[in-house]
């Protein structure tokens, strides 16, 4: 018998609640734990330690491809802190290359804080793109 179990049933004995009440409080012990309304108190699920890339295509020009990236957000995370250390021109032109290829991006705006919040948007991204004979799939583990 829990300890719990024995305050209530003590609790009946000495008169100070009923046996209504006793049973409530013997049945809420026995049902599975209420779900956390506190977002603070609620567990946080693991954040991702990988963020996965892997292609299959029955279109290789010496028969079927497959290829299967897994890069650590740890490097990814070092990759931004890194990039703050580049030279100012490098960075123009890294912006300048991005623009060529049609990606409005400004690598002066990207910082490490930014990044935490990207990782833990990507948790939840799972990007799967099906076409017939290949498949391309990015998603975090």
């Amino acid at each position: 018998m829990t300890e719990d179990r024995k305050r209530i049933l003590g609790l009946l004995a000495e008169g100070k609640i009923t046996a209504d009440e006793a049973d409530r409080l013997i049945s809420a012990l026995e049902r599975p734990a209420a779900v956390v309304a506190s977002p603070e108190l609620a567990p946080r699920k693991p954040s991702p330690k990988y963020l996965r890339v892997e292609v299959n295509s029955d279109h290789g020009r010496g028969g079927p491809a497959k290829v299967n990236v897994r890069v650590p957000m740890a490097f990814l995370k070092a990759g931004v802190r890194l990039s703050s250390i580049l030279p100012a021109d490098a960075r123009e032109q890294i912006n300048a290359a991005m623009a060529r290829k049609g990606v409005a991006f400004d690598i002066n705006q990207l910082k490490p804080d930014d990044l935490e919040a990207l990782v833990e948007q990507l948790s939840e991204l799972t990007v799967d793109v099906g076409h017939e004979g290949a498949s391309v799939r990015v998603y975090c583990e």
